[in-house]
């Protein structure tokens, strides 16, 4: 019955069409899914667009990445809804490529398959300990506190030290230290899930220590995010003297990059900003420079659980501002913590039938066309596959550097039209799709029924002067959507 009334759901679509026109299917509703079926549906308007996700839930990194303190940020859902409801786009939540549909299948259903479903593991520093418990991807615990359903139960211990050591000093370490650190009064007018927030108000943690390979005038991050680090009350930032010592190579690299130099700045006012009067609940935020991890360090106490980082001190070699690489230098120090977060980067997964870049993590592709032999001259094209977002140039960038991305893509697919290397054909598209989940009882959720978890997370919130309170099991979730 229910397959059913999804049919007639989606029937509306399909029936406003011409008899074969471009089936789209597009893998992952991200920013970078959500932008290439808009640049999709405006390039083509007789296309007909599909969108699939794992998850029940759409819009990807902006609702299980995006910090629940940056709520400027998630307002691109409302662009993302619009191009949802477009009458010839439809969205299949529930929908997991590999298991619920291969590959292959998509390539025969479909003119054109857009895989767009970023980066769901992590980078690992393959050194001793790294098993140990409490030491966790940034990954995990920014999915924890964003309330992403497969990170849950994830329980990080935040009780046992005060100490919390994040190995990494991008956007994504600094949205962690922020978290921890915040006034969890100002947290709770967030989105942030209710199981985090709990967590974070009986949290132990009073120092984070922020660990970088390289110096202040190369910190990844951005000058807005220092910025609210140092606008969190009661907060000591702490950096060494003798790390802010700049040398000629690191003074021309900021010359050449007016980001870099600005955030060297910021991080430098910090350091001599003290708080003007003591306060009953200080935080501390350290920033280590040159350093790097050698192994992790297991605790005495408690069999198993990581106690501490090795910490090997570095250098830079190299002669060109820019691409110095940070080299060890022999001399070692221990840091002692009860959690460890490594935000050392995304890495993408593959799939069967996908061509893979191991190394780099990503699909070959030249502009967005999936390449099946790079070695060849010319290259080997995998007709009617493409990639975009972090599938195709890396974990890089911020959410709008996927609307360039998914132009580029989306031209690349109209230049293969115009030059007949693809054509509309009789594909089975839409229809197909559903009628080979419904034989693998695959239940799709579809817009319609994301939106009844959208009423009910919204309604849920302002019981709690929330904007929403997210729904956080795949139980909850199937479990409104049916209602």
């Amino acid at each position: 019955m229910a397959i059913f009334q999804a049919r007639t759901w989606f029937a509306r679509t399909f029936s406003t069409v011409a008899s074969h026109p471009l089936r789209v299917c597009v893998v992952g509703s991200g920013p970078a899914g959500f932008y290439t079926a808009e640049k999709m549906l405006k390039a083509h308007q007789e296309a007909q667009v599909d969108i699939i996700d794992r998850l029940p839930t759409p819009f990807g990194l902006v609702r299980s990445g995006v910090a629940p303190d940056h709520p400027e940020t998630k307002i691109v859902v409302n662009q993302f809804t619009r191009v949802a409801q477009h009458e010839c786009c439809t969205f299949f939540g529930n929908v997991t490529l590999g298991s619920s549909v291969t590959l292959p299948e998509l390539r025969e259903l479909y003119d054109v398959v857009v895989l767009a479903y970023g980066a769901e593991s992590d980078r690992v520093l393959g050194i001793p300990g790294e098993d140990l418990s409490g030491v966790y991807a940034a990954r995990e615990f920014v999915w924890w506190y964003n309330g992403h359903p497969n990170c849950r139960y994830l329980n990080p211990d935040l009780k046992s030290s005060d100490t919390a050591v994040i190995l990494g000093q991008g956007n994504v370490a600094l949205d962690v230290a922020r978290i921890l650190l915040r006034p969890t009064t100002e947290l709770a007018t967030t989105d942030i899930a209710s199981h985090a927030l709990a967590a974070l108000e009986d949290s132990a943690i009073r120092k984070v220590y922020l660990v970088g390979r390289r110096g202040p005038a190369q910190a990844a991050c951005t000058a807005k995010e220092l910025r609210e680090i140092n606008g969190i009350k009661d907060l000591h930032v702490h950096i060494k003297e003798a790390d802010l010592l700049t040398t000629p190579e690191d003074e021309e690299e900021m010359r050449n990059n007016r980001i870099r130099k600005r955030v060297y700045e910021l991080l430098s006012k910090a350091a001599t900003t003290r708080a003007s009067h003591p306060c009953s609940d200080p935080r501390e935020l350290h920033f280590v420079f040159f350093r790097k991890p050698d192994k992790f360090l297991e605790s005495n106490e408690r069999s198993g659980h990581v106690s501490g980082v090795r910490l090997e001190k570095t250098k830079l070699i190299g002669d060109r501002p820019g691409e110095r690489m940070a080299t060890g230098t022999g001399q070692f120090e221990d840091l002692g913590c009860g959690i460890v977060l490594k935000s050392i980067g995304y890495k993408s997964v593959p799939v069967d039938g996908l061509p893979f870049d191991h190394r780099k993590g990503v699909v070959p592709n030249v502009r967005g066309r999936v390449l099946s032999d790079t070695s060849g001259d010319p290259m080997l094209l995998e007709k009617g596959l493409y990639v975009c977002g972090w599938l195709k140039r890396g974990p890089t960038g911020i959410i709008a550097t996927n609307l360039y991305c998914a132009e580029e893509t989306v031209a690349s697919i109209s230049e293969d039209l115009k030059q007949g290397i693809l054509a509309s054909s009789s594909s089975a598209g839409r229809e197909g799709l559903l009628q080979l989940l419904d034989s693998r009882n695959v239940r799709v959720i579809p817009f319609g029924e994301w939106e009844k978890i959208d009423s009910e997370e919204r309604r849920l919130g302002s019981l709690r002067n929330k904007p929403r309170e997210k729904l956080a099991t795949w139980e909850e979730l199937q479990k409104v959507a049916r209602e």
